[in-house]
This record gives structure tokens, C-alpha cells and sequence, in this order.
């Protein structure tokens, strides 16, 4: 696995991977992105073998009348990614919980 950029798209997703979310739409409805960035980001974390994917059951998928759903779980590689996601997420929230940091006004852009 090459050093991946970790950047705030690629934390979301591997949080919500980290967290139990296994498919795209639940991927999406957590983290608030569009289809547009989660799938190439998914993508690029299987091209680098920090996230593998499979299809779900055909059989559990007519079951519950859908169609089949690609499941997506972090690698044991991928867990290192994770905790640069939980890093950099944990560094969005303490800047915009910062009164001076987080602060956007006429006098700061």
C-alpha cells in the first residue's frame, strides 16, 4: 500500500467503514457525500488495498427485493489509514470548536 492522502472525503468514508456502514447508499446517507466522491474514493481504497469489496448474496438481495449491493470493508492494512482519518477528523472538530480558529467574520475569510 502506498502513502494514500487521507483527505477529509477519504477520513468520512473510512470512518463510516470503520463504524459498521458496509455499502455505498449507507456510506452516502452517513457521511452527507455525493455518489460523485464516494465511489472513486472507495475505488482508489481498493485500488490501494486499504478497503476490498464484494457482492452481496443474490439470494439475500431478491429476498429483500433490491438489487444486489457491493459491501465494502476496511483491510487489516487499511486499520493504519483509519486512525490517520480519526486524526484528521478529531483536527477538523478542535479547530472549528475553537473560538479563535473556528471563527469566520468580516475580518477573517
Amino acid at each position: 500500500m502506498s502513502p494514500l492522502r487521507v483527505t477529509h472525503a477519504t477520513a468520512l468514508i473510512l470512518q463510516a467503514l470503520a463504524s459498521g456502514r458496509r455499502h455505498g447508499f449507507q456510506i452516502m446517507d452517513t457521511t452527507g457525500l455525493p455518489s460523485g466522491t464516494v465511489y472513486p474514493v472507495l475505488r482508489r481504497l481498493e485500488r490501494e488495498g486499504a478497503v476490498e469489496s464484494e457482492w452481496e448474496d443474490v439470494d439475500v438481495a431478491t429476498a429483500a427485493g433490491r438489487r444486489r449491493r457491493r459491501i465494502y470493508r476496511v483491510t487489516s492494512p487499511g486499520m493504519l489509514l483509519v486512525e490517520r482519518a480519526r486524526a484528521r477528523l478529531e483536527d477538523t472538530q478542535r479547530i472549528l470548536s475553537d473560538p479563535v480558529l473556528g471563527a469566520v467574520g468580516p475580518d477573517r475569510p
